[in-house]
């Protein structure tokens, strides 16, 4: 855990947060600057700078969560289809520098724009 880290905190319960997904390594909850209704972070619960840090074993777990929580969208009625997002580095917009994954709903003729 890094003791800055909002992610980690978020993880580690220290700040409370209503979560949509949890399993032994990563955490679900709604985006606080959400692109559409729904827009859900996919976290890990240790702490990984980037997809870059992550460790290859965990892969297929991440990926299951990423689907779950599209599919969880889905089902739900509050998406038609899903954007995986993931941003490495400054340049790239990452602004929190803690492994997350965005899954953002889409809906035929949102207005969703993913890049300005």
């Amino acid at each position: 855990m890094e003791d800055d880290c909002i992610f980690c905190k978020i993880a580690s319960k220290e700040i409370s947060k209503d979560l949509v997904y949890e399993d032994e390594n990563f955490i679900g909850f709604l985006d606080i600057n959400p692109r559409a209704d729904g827009h859900t972070l996919i976290v890990s619960k240790k702490h990984y700078k980037s997809l870059l840090d992550i460790p290859n074993s965990l892969g297929n777990e991440l990926q299951e969560a990423v689907k779950k929580a599209g599919l969880d969208l889905i089902n739900s009625g509050k998406a038609e289809g899903f954007n995986v997002l993931v941003n490495v580095g400054e340049v790239a917009d990452q602004v929190v520098h803690h492994l997350h994954i965005h899954v953002i709903p889409r809906n035929d003729g949102d207005s969703v724009r993913l890049f300005s």
